[in-house]
């Protein structure tokens, strides 16, 4: 693998390895929920009579990808990342959200830390090659500013060597520099679907990112603009896209598969087993992509 100047957020050089890119002729294919562990789903996805320790396991049958959202809430740990690969006889790949003491509630003393903490329980997935990616989702309160920026530097550095992806939910990142930094580093654009309301990123077909990885990264958060803000974690993700909706997506995903090494779309609307429903869709409408 070559080296190339790499530019930073910040704006300062240095060098870091440059991923190889180029024409892809074929690209893997993985699409899930966000969390699984939703009682909720009982009747909906999961049989009515399952216990909410059968819940990994039957996921495993259906999807071939997860993406962790417990993990910004509660710091793992490697026993965890270990049960889970058990539990689902090795058939799910994962995508493990960062743990919010490095993106939401940063403290300078700590972040490193727990950056340090995160990264070990890793281990499992990384071993067993069951890591897609690791999620930076940063608020809406992380602007593109100086400060942000070379924090920002910061945290790639420290998780450095890790599958990276940014989401990034405020509209002053989504500018060209931004994507050329992302490139240079590998470090992939997560691409949303949620409201167009302003201040947020374009996220549906026509307002999309450039690839900025060997990795792509595609998540629905649904299109509730009257709960996104004041609105509880159920309400705000309260949403069930219609198929036109999803189908309008198959030329984007078909556009990411001939770019990428690997794509990744998750549903985050979980409430009332939206996330399933509109996940198992996915899987027939990107059926008809030739991978």
């Amino acid at each position: 693998m070559g080296h190339a100047e790499a530019l930073s957020f910040s704006g300062v050089h240095h060098r870091r390895p440059l991923a190889p890119r180029g024409a892809l002729t074929m690209a893997e294919l993985y699409i899930g929920t966000s969390g699984y562990d939703y009682p909720e789903w009982r009747g909906i996805f999961y049989p009515p009579d399952i216990s909410r320790e059968e819940f990994l396991g039957f996921y495993a049958g259906v999807f071939n990808a997860l993406e962790l959202n417990y993990t910004y809430y509660s710091l793992p740990d490697e026993y965890q990342m270990a049960s889970m690969v058990k539990r689902t006889s090795e058939r799910v790949h994962f995508s493990v959200k960062a743990h919010q003491s490095m993106t939401h509630c940063v403290q300078v003393s700590t972040w490193r830390d727990s950056a340090r903490e995160f990264r070990k329980a890793l281990y499992p997935l990384e071993h067993r090659g069951l890591l897609l990616s690791v999620l930076l989702q940063f608020p809406q309160s992380f602007h593109y500013t100086v400060d942000e920026r070379r924090y920002l530097d910061s945290l790639v550095k420290e998780l450095s060597g890790l599958p990276l992806v940014v989401e990034f939910r405020h509209a002053s990142w989504q500018n060209q520099r931004v994507y050329t930094a992302l490139q240079k580093l590998n470090i992939g654009w997560c691409v949303c679907d949620m409201p167009a309301l302003k201040a947020l990123p374009k996220g549906r077909p026509g307002g999309l990112a450039p690839v900025t990885a060997t990795r792509s990264y595609l998540r629905f958060h649904g299109r509730n603009s009257t709960s996104w803000y004041g609105g509880d974690s159920r309400s705000r993700y309260e949403y069930l896209y219609q198929d036109a909706e999803l189908d309008s997506y198959i030329p984007v995903v078909d556009s990411l598969c001939r770019q990428s090494q690997i794509v990744q779309i998750y549903f985050n609307n979980h409430a009332k087993g939206n996330a399933v429903v509109n996940a198992q869709k996915m899987k027939i409408l990107a059926s008809k992509i030739p991978l």
